[in-house]
């Protein structure tokens, strides 16, 4: 299963990243809110586990947004504000689990396995399709009326972004200009 960490501390995302992947989980990692979020909105993942307290956007505002969205991965918020009202506020904003700091290794990878095992059952899309354009999540390829399209990784991510947002406006910001060599 690939997983997303969202955590500004650099010793406890080490400590996630390390003990997750040893449980046998791909593990990216963001220390900031903001790239945080546009990884999820870029990249496919089986769960998320967010920090509070981020630098650039917060923990909450990141659930809030893809929920908003109608992004289903489910997220597990872990932090320091442990209290009933936090917590609450973090399930309310749309977080499936919340676990707060510090914690048992055991009892975290416990969670984890219990989100994961409930959205198993839920079929994956493989394939997005637009008119006569398809593309196939699982084989990297796109296809328009029957004929192949080469693309580079970069280009399929952002077709497939396109395709996921299909009769939406999308906006986004240019952050760096790359020129032919």
């Amino acid at each position: 299963m690939r997983i997303l960490v969202i955590e500004d501390d650099e010793q406890t995302a080490g400590y996630l990243r390390k003990g997750l992947k040893e449980a046998g989980h791909a593990v990216d990692y963001s220390k900031d809110g903001r790239d945080g979020l546009f990884m999820v909105t870029n990249e496919r993942y089986d769960l998320l586990i967010v920090d509070r307290m981020l630098p650039g956007i917060d923990g909450l505002s990141i659930v809030k947004v893809l929920r908003s969205e109608n992004v289903r991965t489910p997220i597990l918020i872990l932090s320091a504000l442990g209290q009933v009202d936090d917590r609450v506020r973090g399930l309310k904003a749309g977080a499936d689990d919340y676990l707060s700091k510090p914690y048992a290794f055991s009892e975290l990878t416990a969670r984890v396995e219990a989100l994961l095992r409930r959205t198993g059952a839920e079929s994956v899309e493989t394939r997005l399709s637009v008119a006569d354009l398809e593309l196939d999540l699982l084989k990297r390829t796109a296809t328009r009326a029957g004929q192949p399209i080469e693309l580079k990784p970069r280009e399929f991510r952002l077709l497939e972004y396109l395709m996921r947002h299909e009769g939406q406006v999308v906006c986004g910001t240019i952050t760096s200009i790359r020129r032919p060599t």
